[in-house]
């Protein structure tokens, strides 16, 4: 999938106010590591994350995910009343219904003729929701889209350490729920529009992606509990990775090093080293969020572009690869052109 005539006008995002070390999970669980015959630091060995970060309690991801709309908005200089569609991709929840998006919508102020829905993908929702937008941009359905996402991870975090706190925890208890311990929080907004319209925005170029939907069962989340394999969902998505980067190759003349910056959905240090090696990528041409964020979820790739901004990594002309996998497996790898 290719745009001609599509352009990020604005990008924010917004880090949660609480710093979570990693230690102090670890030592919620020293008493079953100790039973078990591991040491204390066990998590952040496995994963290399530090920290993570959370909202106060009680925090609603539609009121965070209206936050960066709301400085985006400002940001590209629009109106409200300008946003022709809007996305929501989080994977956190205020509620199994209504979506996300009408709660955004309502805080926002949109207009009633903007369409409003959530797009659910796992960790790639953010990359589709940009394809769904832009694709509406390119056949002149809409001037301006706005995206955004808004992740919560405390409540299963805390659900998490009670469980594997409790007597009754099992090595392989801990072993399926670790993933969830490397979840993080934050906010993240998009508006996308014409680029003819705002000439020198970045430009999307386009997408490609390819499913290996036969590993759907090797990760799987309620709002308070994961169940994962993560080794053979690391073995099985950097598989489908080489596939989709091979992809990637043959539609938009993707090569590591025509890559001046790459921006990775981050689950840990294991899985971005792992795939950074696998598809040839430099790692100093990768921004690590995962140290002090850990898995922020859809919102990882778009908060890792927008931070690698803030940082001044994205020069003018640059050709930025956005990689992301989610459960399912789906596997999606864009460009953008800075």
């Amino acid at each position: 999938m290719k745009f001609h005539n599509v352009a990020i006008w604005s990008l924010e995002c917004v880090d949660a106010p609480h710093r979570v070390p990693t230690a102090e999970l670890s030592a919620r669980l020293a008493p079953r590591l100790k039973a078990f015959g591991m040491p204390q630091n066990l998590l952040e060995l496995l994963t290399g994350i530090h920290a993570r970060r959370f909202w106060d309690p009680g925090t609603q991801p539609s009121t965070v995910a209206a936050m960066a709309g709301r400085k985006a908005l400002a940001a590209a200089g629009i109106d409200p009343a300008e946003v022709g569609l809007l996305v929501s991709t989080s994977v956190s929840k205020d509620y199994v219904e209504p979506a996300v998006a009408a709660l955004v919508h309502e805080q926002l102020a949109l207009p009633e003729t903007t369409p409003g829905f959530d797009v659910g993908n796992a960790c790639l929702a953010f990359l589709t929701a940009m394809d769904l937008v832009s694709a509406q941009i390119e056949r002149g359905e809409i001037e301006v889209g706005l995206i955004v996402d808004g992740e919560a991870s405390r409540d299963i975090t805390e659900a998490t350490l009670n469980r594997l706190a409790s007597p009754d925890s099992t090595p392989e208890s801990l072993k399926q729920e670790l993933a969830s311990l490397t979840l993080g929080s934050g906010a993240v907004a998009m508006v996308l529009g014409r680029a003819d319209a705002r000439p020198g925005c970045p430009t999307y170029r386009g997408s490609v992606s390819l499913s290996a939907s036969r590993h759907s069962g090797l990760c799987r989340g309620q709002a308070t509990q994961m169940i994962t394999d993560s080794g053979a969902l690391l073995h099985a998505g950097i598989e489908l990775a080489q596939r989709t980067f091979a992809r990637a190759a043959a539609q938009l003349g993707w090569a590591p090093d025509l890559l001046d910056e790459v921006v990775i959905h981050q689950v840990s240090k294991t899985h971005t080293v792992q795939l950074c090696r696998a598809l040839g990528l430099a790692p100093e041409r990768m921004y690590a969020i995962f140290p002090e964020l850990g898995n922020v979820g859809p919102a990882s790739v778009p908060i890792t572009l927008c931070k690698a901004r803030e940082l001044g990594r994205l020069k003018p002309g640059a050709r930025v690869g956005l990689l992301g996998i989610g459960s399912g497996l789906n596997c999606t790898m864009a460009e953008v052109r800075w």
